[in-house]
């Protein structure tokens, strides 16, 4: 309702007020956009084919990141078996299919993986146990393997 009333309002101030400023006609109908810029006419083209490009380059670079992530997103699916997202696709397909991670990235993620790998094992399990000194139980392992093959040395049935 506030908006008919304005419009139909709004509409007839603003033509009161264009008869009542004395006839004063500025022109500003008969200025080019170039001109209104303050430039020539090739200059302005120019200027707005420079902004295209621009624009274009910062949509390139928009969609590249978008395809990272898309790509980030997907390998972290992969490996803890999630379902995949079609969005995530879509945004590889467009921006060329294939796209590689930032160098960054791809060492965190080489990071997390070897940490995951280290805390999977059995020593890393055993590292994690309070107390326990891998060091003196690897010497001790060997000495008692060379002990083992001392003896089977000196044994005459083997």
């Amino acid at each position: 309702m506030a908006f008919m009333v304005k419009t139909m309002v709004g509409g007839q101030l603003k033509n009161l007020t264009g008869s009542l400023g004395g006839g004063e006609d500025k022109g500003d109908g008969d200025k080019s956009a170039a001109e209104a810029q303050g430039m020539s006419r090739e200059e302005y083209e120019e200027y707005q084919k420079q902004l295209v490009e621009e624009k274009m380059e910062r949509d390139a670079q928009f969609t590249q990141r978008k395809a990272e992530r898309a790509t980030l997103r997907s390998h972290f699916r992969d490996k803890y078996r999630l379902p995949k997202n079609e969005t995530d696709e879509s945004q590889i397909q467009m921006a060329g299919g294939d796209v590689e991670l930032p160098r960054e990235l791809a060492k965190m993620i080489e990071e997390d993986t070897e940490e995951e790998e280290e805390k999977a094992s059995v020593l890393g399990q055993l590292a994690s146990l309070p107390g326990l000194d891998l060091g003196s139980l690897k010497d001790k392992a060997q000495a008692t393997l060379g002990d083992l093959k001392q003896s089977a040395d000196k044994c005459h049935v083997m």
